[in-house]
């Protein structure tokens, strides 16, 4: 039978310490007071002087109430009934369905073992030319969507989940609007995605330490699904939000700030969830595609600074589409090879020829004449953003080769392209 400790040292916000023996970090523990039974969570330990932090906040707490440890860290119920389920940061239903207690799992494990891992080399198909086409996304893949505010990357996180070709989606909100809650919610409702989807979510509203539980209860699912054989695609947003949570309780507990008040281990806490991406060699596998909003836009700040570091390139989310420059899937060569022989040059040639497009923007806003080539380039630029770059097209891989050679055809003669002659003479359009 667990202890009962009657006695709390100090409450410090939502914050309280205890003194008490045999204690795990990480470990949970139920305090009763006045209002109820509350979740807390050990996030410090000094000696026999142990740091909770509580999930419904300090209010209400007094140093006479119980403390009841329970021996165990944060678990996650794990079966095929979670499909089209929406749960808190806590792990209860927040869509009024039952409460799932069978079948267990610690949330926060290790990464997978190395020696059980492959390399990546299978597509994820999305059915968004700028990704699938240009940085394309990659099985076991890990990749911020680097957005600054206001910019839709929820509305991106959402076709995604309706599109990819993947068996399960694992949605995970951290610091959402109640609208942006809504708006997961019915769109992959409607869209009849909900059937394959689980979605951990938390708000504005609900407790600051709920918001860390997120991306470790949507990995530890992710996990157990890829060890079942199923391909997985966690989606994420937003990570920033995870590091202002972690940066809050660090003040809370007084620790010495890093980087704009961010804790010093801001690394070591992004890099234990981005590593959680893997293929297993004999299973299925876990992607991972975070949003991580840019304060200022600045790419400088020590979140996405940092995530810079541990991930495998990124998407840039500006004015409301995935620039092409900036944006880089490091994996795309793994597959990239292996969809269509046109793939890699019409890749490589239209971004060249978008560059000269945008350096023609350039010259014709300062007044210098426009030759029958700049011409040309500003007519491709407006098919390039309308038929490829605009995030509400929707079309396969192969629908986006084909239209990427229709776009050239209409604006360039064939040797102006720089493709190889054998691949112009196999794909230019015919008329």
């Amino acid at each position: 039978m667990n202890k009962v400790y009657s006695k709390i040292e100090s409450i410090n916000g939502s914050v309280i310490t205890v003194k008490a023996d045999g204690v795990k970090y990480g470990e949970l523990a139920e305090i009763e007071t006045a209002f109820g039974t509350s979740l807390a969570e050990v996030n410090k330990l000094d000696g026999d002087t142990v740091s909770l932090q509580v999930f419904t906040g300090g209010r209400g707490v007094s140093t006479g109430d119980n403390i009841r440890f329970l021996g165990h860290q944060m678990q996650v119920s794990f079966s095929s009934d979670l499909m089209g389920r929406i749960f808190n940061g806590s792990g209860e239903p927040r869509d009024k369905g039952p409460a799932l207690k069978d079948n267990l799992t610690d949330i926060g494990g290790p990464s997978v073992n190395p020696a059980k891992r492959i390399m990546a080399r299978r597509m994820i198909r999305t059915g968004i030319p700028m990704i699938d086409m240009f940085n394309t996304l990659v099985v076991s893949q890990k990749l911020p969507i680097f957005s600054s505010s206001g910019e839709p990357y929820n509305e991106l996180l959402a076709r995604i989940a309706m599109q990819a070709e993947v068996d399960v989606i694992i949605l995970g909100g951290m610091g959402l609007k109640y609208d942006d809650y809504l708006y997961f919610k019915d769109t992959l409702e409607n869209a009849g995605a909900m059937s394959r989807t689980v979605m951990f979510i938390h708000t504005a509203a609900d407790p600051t330490v709920e918001c860390l539980m997120i991306p470790d209860m949507c990995l530890a699912v992710a996990e157990q699904f890829a060890i079942q054989g199923k391909d997985v695609l966690v989606l994420l947003s937003d990570m920033t939000n995870f590091a202002d949570a972690l940066k809050e309780i660090a003040i809370i507990q007084e620790q010495v700030p890093s980087n704009r008040g961010y804790p010093g281990d801001l690394y070591s806490q992004l890099a234990s969830r981005y590593e959680k991406a893997v293929d297993f060699d004999d299973a299925g596998s876990v992607t991972i595609l975070a949003v991580t909003t840019m304060p200022g836009d600045d790419v400088t700040h020590p979140v996405p600074d940092n995530t810079g570091y541990i991930t495998e390139g990124q998407f840039y989310l500006k004015r409301g589409r995935i620039e092409p420059f900036g944006s880089l899937s490091r994996l795309k060569q793994n597959v990239n090879g292996k969809t269509r022989d046109d793939h890699r040059a019409l890749m490589d040639n239209m971004i060249k020829l978008y560059s000269a497009y945008n350096d023609t923007l350039e010259k014709k806003s300062m007044g210098f004449m426009m030759s029958d080539w700049d011409n040309k380039l500003l007519k491709y630029g407006v098919l390039f953003e309308k038929q490829m770059m605009d995030l509400s097209v929707n079309i396969p891989l192969e629908g986006a080769l084909d239209a990427g050679w229709k776009i050239l055809a209409e604006c360039f003669n064939p040797e102006e392209t720089g493709i190889k002659s054998e691949l112009l003479s196999k794909y230019w359009p015919k008329n």
